[in-house]
């Protein structure tokens, strides 16, 4: 896997993207080959002081009506025109005046039936609750600094290490010691601190080591009524409204468009200046509404996919799936993204349910963001939740996972493996004292790439290794999904006390943290987050969902545990190597050890790395169990939960015993 450095994206490279873009979508198969496709990049409105061009794709349209008002919510209309149909599906209209700070909708009439108002699919910003466009001043809303922010440096994909965290959860609680609660504004602050001074917001997670935040969904949806910010309200947000606008309800001021974009620019910068990058959850897949999405409302029956009975196809689990194979729905997707990196400079993108793409539709995607920004991070879950017309040879699903331009997936094998299935809340898995795992975990350890000690056979859910290269697996145990690891624990092994339970809790997410491939820890796991045993809490209260402060006072050892495995992991390269060759190499399975024991040890080949073997082993079980070291003068690094990475303290004999449910790393 070719290194990566960090690159400012700069004019020259957002023309050589976008004139990538016309040629893609010129050479696209259309589903619908009736309909033009259009090639220019100037979808969306185009601010000058003394006028706006409006233009839309809407090739079916009758006619088009722009409607001019002063605010985003008022009965404030203040212009109609009739727009003019122009070449590709387009209509566009110039419009006198300086309209910054101004909002817009678009009617079209389709077969002589006016069809209700529509919101730009291209517009950058909204009023409350993303009924009109907003239109402003390139450059306007940018916070003092903007110009000159840069991602931290980052050069290969398998350092990182992602953090998931919903925008609300990180700061709402009371004990979180942060004002403006729940927002964009209050993750750009700094001095958070919560119950006996523990570092809280920002400060917790630029302390925490990891590389990359996760956010889950802060585009606009639709579920949060902006208007009632004093209303007890919640969503996990994957019900998409408008894709290219920031949610109103992380803002202070939902009313004013020009806040919300401003906000989640500070946002941005202070994760960068803080050594965090910037991953955002986008949700392509569906909209949240059928007839009353904003394609629907303009160009009905093609950015979406159908049942051969008419009927909407439903395989995002929501009620509808989108086209990416559509040429427009293609072109969208690409232009969306490319928006959010040379807008916001976001790093990285996560693809809710990203096997309802098309591998075709993927990749455009990963060329483009690429050649403005080589180092970008994409992930996305390999699967569907339903059934869907586009046939499984051309979706972006795991098994498909080597067609995709290094682009890596969730492995829900190395999941289950360790926690159970996550749909049989009482079954257990490796880390909680399950046998017959050892090949599964040793999947996630080799990053589900091809390795010659791991029986495809004995693996939990796939028969052939899915990761062309290391960079290409999400190594996980817990998300925003289903049960927190704590509470998973508490159900299937009710049966043992707490502090069994931390020690399975560590199990499982150090097998995460030491494997090869990208680590993905849900926020919190580091104080044994909980949600009081809600499975989905996508729109529970605050009170299951926030960070409880209080709990990462209580919570300190295991916090500064994971803190130092994250440091361990990032000082060392073998734990991060990225090529298949390089695993399958130096990484060899021990395999003369005791049932419900996987150990391993690590080369340091060509990685660098200060350390000249390592061998690492997680026992399983609710018993001692002794494992042999290979010859060699051997140093104890991780034991019992305790990390020591100074070689202050040797291994004496040949053999070391592993504690019950706990993980051995000893070096040389």
């Amino acid at each position: 896997m070719p290194h990566c450095s960090t690159l400012r994206v700069t004019p020259r490279l957002a023309l050589a993207a976008a004139l990538m873009i016309l040629v893609t979508a010129m050479t696209i198969s259309q589903t619908n080959p009736n309909l033009p496709v259009y090639t220019g990049a100037d979808l969306g409105t185009t601010y000058a002081p003394g006028r706006t061009v409006f233009k839309v794709w809407a090739p079916t349209a009758d006619s088009i009506t722009l409607r001019l008002y002063k605010t985003g919510h008022a009965d404030d209309l203040l212009l109609q025109r009739a727009m003019v149909r122009h070449d590709e599906g387009t209509w566009h209209l110039l419009v006198d005046g300086d309209w910054d700070g101004y909002y817009y909708t678009y009617q079209a009439v389709i077969e002589g039936k006016p069809m209700p108002e529509a919101v730009d699919p291209y517009a950058k910003s909204a009023g409350a609750n993303g009924k009109r466009g907003m239109i402003y001043k390139p450059g306007s809303c940018d916070p003092a600094g903007w110009q000159n922010d840069q991602s931290p440096p980052f050069k290969a994909l398998t350092d990182a290490i992602i953090y998931e965290l919903h925008v609300r959860d990180a700061t709402i609680a009371d004990n979180s010691g942060l004002p403006f609660k729940g927002t964009f504004r209050a993750l750009s602050k700094t001095g958070g601190r919560g119950p006996g001074g523990v570092k809280t917001g920002l400060d917790h997670l630029a302390d925490l080591g990891v590389t990359h935040v996760h956010l889950l969904p802060f585009y606009d949806y639709s579920s949060i009524d902006e208007t009632k910010p004093d209303q007890p309200q919640y969503n996990w947000g994957y019900d998409p409204l408008n894709y290219n606008v920031p949610e109103g309800s992380y803002s202070t001021d939902p009313f004013d468009g020009r806040v919300r974009v401003r906000e989640l620019k500070d946002m941005v910068m202070a994760f960068h200046q803080n050594g965090l990058r910037v991953v955002m959850d986008v949700v392509y897949n569906h909209t949240m509404f059928n007839e009353q999405s904003q394609f629907a409302k303009l160009v009905p029956g093609y950015y979406h996919r159908f049942k051969p009975d008419g009927s909407w196809s439903n395989g995002s689990g929501c009620g509808n799936e989108t086209a990416s194979e559509q040429a427009m729905m293609r072109k969208y997707m690409i232009e969306s993204l490319l928006h959010w990196v040379n807008e916001y400079h976001i790093d990285g993108f996560r693809f809710d349910l990203m096997g309802l793409h098309d591998i075709e539709t993927m990749n455009a995607i990963a060329q483009a963001l690429r050649a403005i920004k080589p180092d970008i991070l994409l992930y996305g879950e390999g699967w569907t939740a339903g059934e869907s017309p586009l046939p499984e040879d051309l979706r972006a699903i795991k098994r498909n996972a080597p067609l995709l331009a290094s682009i890596a997936v969730f492995n829900d094998d190395l999941r289950d493996a360790l926690k159970g299935s996550v749909f049989n809340h009482e079954d257990t898995g490796f880390a909680s004292g399950k046998p017959d795992l050892v090949h599964s975990v040793r999947f996630g350890i080799a990053a589900a790439t091809l390795h010659p000690q791991v029986t495809m056979t004995r693996v939990n859910y796939s028969r052939a290794p899915y990761a062309r290269h290391p960079a290409q697996c999400i190594n996980y145990v817990s998300c925003h999904d289903n049960h927190t690891l704590w509470d998973r624990l508490a159900i299937s092994r009710s049966d043992a006390d707490e502090a069994t339970r931390i020690n399975m809790h560590l199990l499982a997410q150090t097998v995460v943290l030491t494997s090869q491939g990208i680590p993905f820890l849900h926020a919190g796991t580091d104080f044994l987050r909980t949600k009081e045993g809600d499975e989905n809490s996508y729109k529970s209260p605050d009170a299951i969902n926030q960070l409880d402060w209080a709990r990462k006072n209580k919570y300190q050892a295991q916090h500064n545990y994971f803190k130092q495995l994250i440091a361990l992991r990032k000082a060392h390269p073998m734990f991060r190597l990225q090529t298949e060759i390089e695993v399958s190499r130096q990484l060899q399975f021990i395999e003369s050890t005791p049932q419900q024991v996987v150990a391993y040890t690590l080369q340091r080949g060509s990685s660098g790395d200060t350390w000249q073997k390592a061998l690492i082993a997680f026992n399983g079980s609710d018993k001692p169990q002794t494992i042999a070291l290979p010859a060699g003068k051997w140093h104890y690094i991780l034991q019992e939960n305790n990390i020591n990475n100074n070689f202050s303290k040797k291994v004496r004999g040949r053999k070391v015993t592993l504690a019950p449910f706990s993980a051995l790393i000893v070096a040389r």
